[in-house]
């Protein structure tokens, strides 16, 4: 037999298609639970037990809830018993008593109001996220007055904390996924889709990431930097250099960016620091096509997973100090970490076969671990 905790969770499970009713516009009409209509107990007092439990927290015992009609029924094990056919609740105030949503449920009318009202295309939104609606219920003046702005405003080409309007500094900020999700409705024809960032998809300024670089040429140097040659510059910057650099060593991480500061001079030469998989930072660099392009990580499977994923962006890049050669000559039996990567990767035979080598054993060379000597006798 039906439990009151499995009412309880039956009803539950009915409150979101309640909700979604309201922002309908459909009235309340009676709501069925049902029940197990199997009754099997060989012990009477047993059945009986379960029977007051049931009525205990019905209506008619507690004055509000699910009621319960009952009907005469011959049993196979306890004769001829009055057992409960229909568990049902026959208005809203009853349903959201027993659910303790009263209170709930006119702060999601109120919130469904404003925002109806500030936007009519959002009823649908409304209609499928009824929960975000009552998560948010404390901001969503605020939210509303962030989409009016990017509604009259659809291209600010701010930084998000000096955007005009009245909310506190860091609101957007705390919002970002819900607002991302209506501006996607209300902005349809001003977003970049291409960018999943909530700044760069709704045409905000943003604090870009900085590209650091070695500047191994001396003349480069003194020309372009005054002097300088270990410099960092945000990526947009970086794109629009213009320097007579042929070739660009990018290196996986700092530790080996340090250890090019102490390589000799290049002619027309500069080292990067690639940063792992931030390597994307740099794939909009449209100067990289017209100089020698080398990639240098780590001997390991995503140090070779960074270099086609370089390679996506840049075809020509050669790889440098990822061979066989390097690896067997000073590796010292570390273990690296297991990848999940089951595609192709863009990789030379060789370095496909050194790849799958390290992928097979969980080997790994760290590049800090390739002595000075080694690294300037192939430059």
């Amino acid at each position: 037999m039906i439990t009151p905790q499995e009412i309880r969770s039956k009803t539950d499970k009915k409150y979101i298609l309640f909700l979604q009713s309201l922002v309908e516009g459909i009235p309340f009409s009676k709501l069925v639970i049902r029940g197990n209509k199997i009754y099997n107990k060989s012990s009477l007092p047993e059945f009986e037990k379960e029977i007051q439990q049931i009525i205990s927290q019905s209506k008619e015992k507690k004055g509000f809830g699910y009621s319960l009609d009952f009907q005469r029924v011959k049993t196979k094990h306890l004769g001829t018993q009055d057992l409960p056919v229909s568990i049902f609740f026959d208005s809203e105030k009853d349903f959201l008593k027993f659910l303790g949503k009263e209170k709930e449920v006119e702060l999601f009318k109120t919130s469904v109001g404003k925002i109806i009202i500030a936007f009519p295309e959002l009823h649908e939104w409304v209609i499928k996220n009824p929960i975000r609606v009552i998560t948010n219920y404390t901001e969503w003046d605020g939210i509303i007055r962030v989409c009016q702005y990017f509604r009259q405003n659809p291209k600010p080409n701010l930084y998000i904390r000096e955007l005009p309007i009245n909310v506190h500094t860091k609101f957007i900020e705390g919002n970002k996924s819900v607002i991302r999700e209506l501006l996607d409705i209300l902005l349809i024809g001003h977003i970049n889709y291409e960018y999943k960032e909530f700044e760069k998809r709704f045409h905000l300024k943003f604090s870009e990431p900085l590209i650091r670089f070695k500047i191994l040429d001396k003349e480069i140097s003194q020309k372009y930097f005054s002097g300088l040659d270990d410099i960092a510059i945000p990526t947009s910057q970086f794109e629009t250099l213009n320097l007579p650099a042929k070739r660009v060593l990018v290196v996986e991480n700092k530790t080996t960016l340090y250890t090019t500061l102490t390589l000799p001079k290049m002619d027309k030469t500069i080292a990067i620091f690639g940063s792992g998989y931030s390597v994307n930072n740099l794939k909009n660099t449209q100067w990289f096509s017209a100089v020698e392009l080398f990639y240098w990580g780590d001997i390991d499977v995503q140090g070779f997973e960074i270099l086609s994923q370089f390679r996506s962006y840049f075809p020509h890049a050669q790889s440098m100090l990822m061979d066989k050669v390097t690896f067997e000559k000073f590796f010292e039996n570390d273990n690296g970490t297991p990848t999940n990567v089951s595609a192709t990767l863009n990789l030379t035979e060789q370095e496909q076969q050194l790849y799958e080598l390290l992928k097979i054993n969980n080997w790994r060379l760290e590049q800090e671990k390739i002595p000075l000597y080694w690294i300037k006798e192939k430059f």
